[in-house]
Formats: C-alpha cells, sequence, structure tokens
C-alpha cells in the first residue's frame, strides 16, 4: 500500500483551479482541491514540492501524513502552505472511503443531519434590486439569504480607474461613510418587504475599523441578522471585543484565517458565533473536523465559505463534515461554471435550500483530466482599492 503519484491539474473551465490528484499501487485514486483565489499557480508550484514527500508512503496513514506535511514546511500556517495541505488531505480522505466503499461523511462518523442548509448571494445597485434579488432566491427555496448593496463597499465605491496594463485589474476607490449610512436602511427595507423569518447575512468584507464596525453592527441590532461577516481584518481580532460590547448582532469571521491558533481568543472570549473558514485552505477534512471540535464547547458555530473561488471537490469536503459535525451554522453556497461541472463531474446537489452529500465512496467526485487539458490556466488578479485620497485600502 503506497502513493505512487501527486499529479497536479491546472486549469481554467469557467475559472481557474488548482486540483491534485493522488495515485496508489492498488490503482486506486484521490482527488483534492486547493484553489487559492489569484495564487493558483503558486500553490500548484508548492503542491508539486510537496507531494515528492509523500511518494511511497502508506495512503491509510491521513493523520501522520499530515502531520508529516504540516511540521516539513517549518514556515507553516500560511494560505499557500495550507491549501497545498488542504488538497491532499482531502484527496487521501477520497482514497480512504472509496477502499472502505463509504462516503466520507460516514467515515467521520455519519449523518448528524440529513443535509445542510446553505445560503446565496443577494445583490442589486438599489434597494429594490437588492429585494428582487433576495426574492428569487426565496422562490428558489433558500432559507439564508446574503444581501449586498452592489459590489463590496456598496455605495462607498466611488469610482473605477482604467488597470496600467490591460492584463492588470482595475483600482476601485473606497470611502466608508456612505457605505455605512447605507446598510441600515437596506436592511430596514428588505425587512419591511420580505419579512422578518427569511435569515439574513451581511458582508462587511474587513472594510472599516473597529469603530466603525461597532456602529454598522449596532445600528444593524432591530434587522435579525443572522451575522455580519468579517467585519474586521484578521489582523486586528481584539476589535471585535468593541463590536461584541456594542452589539448583539451576530458575528462571523474566518474566510481568510488559515491557522487554528488565530480562532482561540475570539473562542475563548466568545467574540464570534461563526466560523467562516474553508476546508480547503485550513489542511482539509482533518483541520476543519478538530477546527469545529475546538470551536463546540464555545457554542460558535460553521458557516464554511463556499463561494465560487472554491471549486465543487472544495465544496464536497465542506458539506461532508458540515452533516456530521453537532456545530454547524450554514454553508455558502454556489453555482459553478457549466464547463466546471464537466470536468470536475459528481458535484453535491442543493434542493430546496439543502447541500446533500451524495452517497459515492470517497469523496464522490472525479477530475476529467482530458478535458481539464483543454481550458488552460488564465492569469488573473484580485481587485485592487484605495481610498479617495490614494491610500491602498482592503479589497
Amino acid at each position: 500500500m503506497a502513493i505512487t503519484a501527486v499529479k497536479v491539474i491546472l486549469t481554467c473551465p469557467g475559472r481557474n483551479y488548482t486540483l491534485v490528484k493522488i495515485e496508489t499501487d492498488q490503482g486506486v485514486y484521490g482527488v483534492g482541491d486547493g484553489t487559492l483565489n489569484g495564487n493558483e499557480a503558486t500553490v500548484a508550484s508548492m503542491l508539486q514540492h510537496m507531494g515528492e514527500l509523500i511518494i511511497g508512503h502508506d495512503e491509510d496513514r491521513v493523520g501522520d501524513i499530515w502531520q508529516l506535511l504540516y511540521h516539513w514546511g517549518y514556515w507553516r500556517n500560511g494560505p499557500i502552505f495550507k491549501s497545498a495541505l488542504s488538497a491532499i488531505d482531502i484527496a487521501l480522505w477520497d482514497i480512504k472511503g472509496k477502499k472502505a466503499g463509504m462516503p466520507v461523511y460516514q467515515l467521520l462518523g455519519g449523518k448528524a443531519r440529513e443535509g445542510a442548509m446553505v445560503y446565496g448571494h443577494a445583490h442589486g445597485k438599489d434597494h429594490v434590486e437588492v429585494e428582487d434579488s433576495v426574492r428569487s432566491f426565496m422562490e428558489r427555496g433558500y432559507k439564508a439569504i446574503r444581501a449586498q448593496p452592489g459590489p463590496y463597499g456598496g455605495a462607498g465605491m466611488l469610482a473605477r480607474s482604467s488597470p496600467r496594463r490591460p492584463d492588470l485589474p482595475p483600482t476601485d476607490t473606497f470611502e466608508p461613510t456612505p457605505y455605512m449610512l447605507q446598510v441600515a436602511p437596506l436592511f430596514d427595507h428588505l425587512r419591511n418587504t420580505v419579512g422578518l423569518e427569511i435569515e439574513l447575512l451581511h458582508d462587511v468584507h474587513e472594510q472599516l475599523t473597529p469603530i466603525q464596525a461597532a456602529r454598522v453592527a449596532k445600528d444593524l441590532e432591530p434587522y435579525r441578522l443572522f451575522y455580519l461577516e468579517d467585519a474586521l481584518r484578521p489582523e486586528y481580532l481584539e476589535g471585535f471585543r468593541l463590536i461584541r460590547a456594542q452589539s448583539t448582532t451576530a458575528l462571523a469571521i474566518g474566510e481568510i484565517i488559515t491557522a487554528r491558533e488565530q480562532y482561540l481568543m475570539l473562542f475563548r472570549e466568545q467574540l464570534i458565533d461563526y466560523i467562516r473558514c474553508a476546508p480547503i485552505h485550513i489542511g482539509g477534512i482533518t483541520e476543519a473536523y478538530k477546527m469545529m471540535t475546538l470551536a463546540e464547547p464555545y457554542q460558535i458555530k460553521s458557516a464554511f465559505h463556499g463561494a465560487a473561488d472554491i471549486g465543487p471537490i472544495g465544496q464536497a469536503a465542506a458539506v461532508s463534515v458540515d452533516v456530521v459535525i453537532p456545530n454547524f451554522g450554514v454553508q455558502e453556497w454556489t453555482r459553478f461554471p457549466d464547463q466546471t461541472y464537466e470536468v470536475i463531474p459528481g458535484a453535491y446537489e442543493m434542493r430546496d435550500g439543502y447541500a446533500y452529500p451524495n452517497e459515492t465512496p470517497g469523496i464522490g467526485l472525479d477530475i476529467r483530466e482530458d478535458l481539464a487539458a483543454k481550458y488552460p490556466y488564465n492569469p488573473a488578479w484580485m481587485p485592487l482599492v484605495r481610498r479617495a485620497d490614494g491610500t491602498v485600502h482592503v479589497y
């Protein structure tokens, strides 16, 4: 029993993905996803380097291989390193499930629920357009919906300048005051039109300072948000003490947090209500399960990241954990380009607002290498943002 190859597949069927296929001497292979938006080629290089270490290892020793790769790195916990580790971990769980003849969720202890409640992304240029978008999700059975006034930053995104070169992104100009003044009136409109029972979320996307975020959270209290996402940058987690002291609005963070150690203060002081990390960015299924076990005594729930920058395999890994853990909260959900489903067949289904794992042994998906080769990697960049005075700002 041994790993014979770690194949890295960099492809762009509608958008870029960094995929891995681990082969064994028994003819069983597993697939994984290490996509990191804007850094797909860098993760691919890390995977090629890291993969050499596990050739010849027993594929059944998933936990041992995780520890080996984690500690081999020495400089560990960064998003590039953790995304590569995640891809390998998911592929190893896929192999283990195939050999056992069981879907991965069964190996984690079996279902605690039949399906995982998901949320989608509603947006529009004004309150009525956002309302219409929310209603379209409700008509499709969604029980939870994230509402955004336009792009991240809403009315605070004042302008867009042309890129310096055609292959680079444009630069947006953001100011917080117009955005802050827009958020509460939007949710006042939504609660008065779509009602109080539908679960509504909102993503600040780290645009604000702690005092600004505390003001927004306080302003949103009457509208019973399911949660307010990424109110602060992860570099300033102490600021959640200020927000928590000022508001009962539920809080979520973690989309770009890659290490469990970063959460410890938030857990101990119960400064957040939901973890927004993605299994494919923190160390795979192995680490996601441990993370949620660590959060459980503090009554903190999962809300795994699942936007379009995570492919169907990463989505499946998240749902496999979602249906098992006792402290599940919600799962971000997206539909991928049609080409993606051709290259990566077997994606999990969403019905009436819930995602369901399939019953195929392993993770339940595959990678069509022949089709992946038809969609070459297309170098891409994350958005660029500056303040009105020219100061660099976060996306």
